[in-house]
């Protein structure tokens, strides 16, 4: 499988005119795809915005030529499955072969505005994975001109069917950080998503997600593996360490953050983080070949794709730069 590095345009931090701008910017400089998350707010106050997803992807499958999927959503409390399944299947129908649905379990920062109970983790992740089994049967009986009829532990669905579908379904792909999850992702789902962190960890999720494969009967080595690799790159070190205090304190916390509800609050806790927390987190630097030597670790660990987020509010420097001085010198 080649290596891909793409775009992960930051609707948290950007206007999504401008979002798109900086999509269509990377391109330009040999990105390739765009990855934007499902929020309903922002992380921080500071970072300032938070688009519809679904809208901004697909005006970038209109600005762009690459992949794009919303990496992720979450179809457990905002969504009934039925209504992403049916998302996906349009942004699959307008842009044939390009688009990929991520999914996730969510986060009480996006979830919570409209769910009565902010469950555990386990409740939250079986949620999850019946919500695929439902998105992946509305696809299957869609394509086969069947109705869908579902009940499940969460969900309801009435005998019903996507009348708009592409050739194919999209393709499902799981964000996880956790090793159950990945095993059961790899059961379930045709990927694995997930985002910068030790390679001993994340290759321990590799060999549970390969576990899961096996057990369904799939080839785990024929099966995306997707990084999203936060970053601060400036002009000089310091501006680049006053962008991630500014714009990604929670790339410093040191703790999980699916039950924080507010944005103020994650501002209140980002006044703790010190500079040292961000080490072996994020890299911090103005150097290109610093962030070079950690995106190719990550590619020699087995990733196949690789969407950058330089955290700082100047995209278009940071993407002519890496162009030029990263994404050339990156290889299998």
């Amino acid at each position: 499988m080649s290596l891909t590095i793409g775009y992960a345009a930051a609707l948290e931090q950007f206007h999504p005119s401008e979002a798109i701008e900086y999509s269509v910017e990377a391109e330009k400089h040999g990105f390739s795809g765009v990855m934007a998350a499902d929020h309903f707010q922002p992380w921080t106050p500071s970072q300032g915005e938070s688009s519809f997803v679904w809208n901004v992807l697909s005006a970038l499958g209109e600005r762009t030529t690459g992949d794009i999927g919303p990496g992720v959503t979450a179809p457990t409390f905002r969504w009934h499955p039925a209504m992403v399944a049916q998302a996906s299947a349009t942004l699959g129908a307008m842009y044939p072969g390009r688009h990929w649905l991520g999914l996730g379990s969510g986060e009480a920062l996006n979830e919570h505005i409209v769910a009565d109970y902010w469950p555990e983790a386990p409740e939250r992740i079986n949620r999850m994975f019946e919500a695929i089994e439902i998105i992946r049967k509305l696809f299957t009986n869609s394509l086969n001109d069947k109705d869908t009829k579902h009940s499940g532990q969460f969900y309801k669905l009435e005998s019903t069917r996507l009348w708009t579908m592409p050739d194919e379904a999209p393709p499902i792909y799981v964000a996880t950080g956790g090793p159950v999850t990945a095993k059961r992702a790899g059961k379930h789902a045709d990927g694995l998503i997930t985002v910068g962190a030790p390679l001993e960890k994340i290759a321990g999720l590799f060999d549970r997600f390969a576990t899961g494969a096996k057990d369904a009967g799939k080839d785990p080595d024929a099966m995306p593996k997707i990084l999203q690799l936060h970053m601060s790159w400036a002009p000089t070190d310091e501006e680049a360490l006053a962008s991630a205090f500014d714009q990604w304190p929670n790339g410093g916390m040191k703790f999980p953050k699916a039950d924080i509800r507010s944005p103020f609050d994650f501002a209140a806790m980002a006044k703790l983080v010190r500079e040292e927390d961000f080490a072996g987190r994020m890299v911090i630097s103005a150097d290109p070949d610093e962030h070079r030597a950690e995106i190719q670790k990550y590619v020699d660990l087995g990733f196949d794709r690789i969407y950058l987020h330089n955290v700082g509010r100047d995209q278009r420097e940071w993407a002519e730069v890496f162009g030029r001085d990263v994404l050339p010198q990156l290889s299998r």
